[in-house]
């Protein structure tokens, strides 16, 4: 037990803190979509899940989000930033510039990874199976099921992707925390929006973030074995 132990403090302590910090946010990304998966199966997030989407809504015309004309058009506008054609279009144009750049096993990986992503999600959400809200009225078009949120797992896979991709590329350390800070603001953005156009459930948003998350760290760390590996 003891040699164990002394293997596993070795280990830690030949690990650079930002690697550590990013295996534990896979686990707890794991731990935290399979528990809220489980509860979405039991119906335990229910009532949650259509209160907090009424809260949303006029109280005397449920049909209207809440907030002004203007806010009605920004939710849609960020919405549409988490759509398959917008996303699509981010990843083509950063595949563009890395293979400007010559960075064509970056390029590949990038496709790659984001690719089989957003194939992920959408198996996930077959599987799963889990109704959109009827609430209250929808304002945005919908076609595949409610869990995990689709717009919200693939933003955070394309755009988390592109920013821990990305940012070691940049040389400045503040250009590399304001593409990472960009990338999770994006991602928090779209997945409230979801919730606010009414064809979400905020578990179905809280679960896509969690994998989306996941998804992306686990590109990252891979994507720094290669580039140590070939070093």
């Amino acid at each position: 037990m003891k040699t164990k132990l002394l293997g596993v403090y070795r280990y830690i302590r030949g690990r650079e803190p930002m690697v550590l910090l990013g295996v534990l946010l896979i686990v707890l990304g794991t731990w935290g979509f399979i528990e809220l998966a489980d509860e979405v199966l039991e119906g335990s997030t229910g009532e949650f899940d259509r209160w907090a989407i009424v809260q949303l809504r006029d109280a005397e015309d449920s049909s209207r989000p809440i907030g002004p004309d203007w806010m009605h058009e920004v939710g849609r506008d960020i919405t549409g930033l988490g759509g398959v054609a917008v996303l699509c279009m981010v990843i083509a144009a950063a595949a563009g510039f890395l293979a400007l750049n010559r960075s064509y096993r970056l390029m590949g990986f990038l496709l790659l990874s984001t690719g089989s992503g957003i194939a992920a999600s959408m198996l996930m959400k077959r599987g799963f199976a889990r109704p959109r809200p009827d609430v209250v009225e929808h304002l945005s078009a919908v076609y595949t099921s409610s869990f995990p949120s689709g717009h919200s797992m693939m933003s955070a896979i394309v755009y988390l992707t592109l920013g821990v991709l990305l940012a070691p590329v940049l040389r400045l350390a503040r250009l590399r925390y304001y593409v990472i800070a960009l990338a999770l603001l994006l991602t928090a953005m779209i997945g409230v929006s979801r919730v606010y156009m009414g064809v979400h459930y905020p578990t179905d948003v809280l679960a896509g973030w969690a994998a989306g998350l996941v998804w992306a760290l686990l590109c990252w760390l891979i994507a720094r074995t290669m580039s140590k590996r070939r070093a």
